[in-house]
């Protein structure tokens, strides 16, 4: 759109503005999963704590605990090669996931009677 047709100076145009609304939506989009991701990490806490304060752990099923683990890891290596070897928060945030799944993975196998 130009001056003659209505736009003010300054004032982006149609394909800028949906270029900066998008650029502000990846941005708020990733701040979310990280968070989001993030606080996953704390989520697993009290299922290891059950696990330790029951000494059992028949509830729980290694295999589960073993997908998810390996899903995580092959996620956040897909992410690490997808982004030319270098660590972003996506990854970490995934190599924290597939951790904290590695100990009740641990947890799980170790309380197996």
């Amino acid at each position: 759109m130009s001056q003659a047709q209505g736009q003010r100076a300054g004032d982006p145009g149609p394909v800028e503005g949906a270029s900066r609304a998008r650029e502000n939506y990846l941005c708020l989009l990733a701040w979310a999963f990280t968070l989001f991701s993030s606080v996953r990490i704390l989520g697993y806490l009290p299922t290891a704590w059950a696990i330790l304060a029951s000494g059992s752990s028949q509830q729980h099923s290694l295999l589960t605990w073993a997908i998810w683990t390996s899903s995580n890891m092959t996620m956040a290596a897909w992410l690490y090669e997808d982004n030319g070897r270098r660590l972003n928060r996506a990854i970490v945030v995934n190599i924290g996931n597939a951790l904290m799944c590695l100990v009740i993975l641990a947890l799980v196998a170790f309380y197996r009677h």
